[in-house]
């Protein structure tokens, strides 16, 4: 039988990662009065860099969101899965995070709650429409070819467990407002 092993020593996993963010500090502005910011004008982040924040008041977070999902970026905070798209480009944005870690307060989410995406380009606030369980397998979870913007936050359930659990807390999210709107032509 195998034993877990505790340790009351803090890891910092800080310095094996590359930090792009820089808040934007205007206040968000309604989608329709929005600013327009070229693709090639956004310093984008490259596999494992911290790029923004993610912020649910409702559910007591507020973590690090990094462009990739690999360990160092799940340690950190929550990563954006590699194929999806960054916040403003008008698709599917699927992040992920450990449920027993920074994700964990994703059981409290609940329809009409905010979800704030703070990066160095713009600001972004969604608001969540649906909570669903389903298998870690179900394709039906996310479509990342859609053709406009949602977010989709998941992590495993049930929340507290340790280790791959064979279910997944979903969160569905729609676009509230923005204060950049990103021009994919140039």
């Amino acid at each position: 039988m195998g034993s877990l092993f505790f340790s009351n020593t803090e890891k910092n996993f800080s310095e094996k990662y590359n930090n792009i963010f820089v808040p934007v500090n205007e206040e968000t502005k309604p989608v329709e009065n929005k600013e327009t910011i070229k693709l090639s004008e956004i310093e984008f982040p490259s596999y494992g860099d911290q790029f923004g924040e993610l912020i649910i008041e409702d559910c007591q977070i507020n973590t690090k969101l990094f462009f990739g999902d690999n360990d160092i970026a799940l340690n950190n905070g929550v990563g954006l899965y590699n194929g999806s798209a960054i916040p403003g480009y008008g698709k599917t944005i699927l992040i992920g995070g450990h449920n027993n870690t920074y994700f964990n307060g994703l059981k409290y989410a609940q329809t009409g709650q905010q979800i704030l995406i703070r990066t160095s380009y713009g600001n972004y606030k969604y608001e969540i429409t649906d909570v669903q369980i389903k298998n870690y397998n179900d394709k039906s979870a996310y479509d990342l070819a859609a053709d406009k913007e949602n977010l989709i936050l998941y992590t495993c359930y049930p929340f507290d467990e340790l280790g791959l659990t064979p279910k997944r807390c979903f969160v569905y999210a729609k676009p509230l407002s923005s204060n950049i709107q990103i021009d994919k032509t140039k």
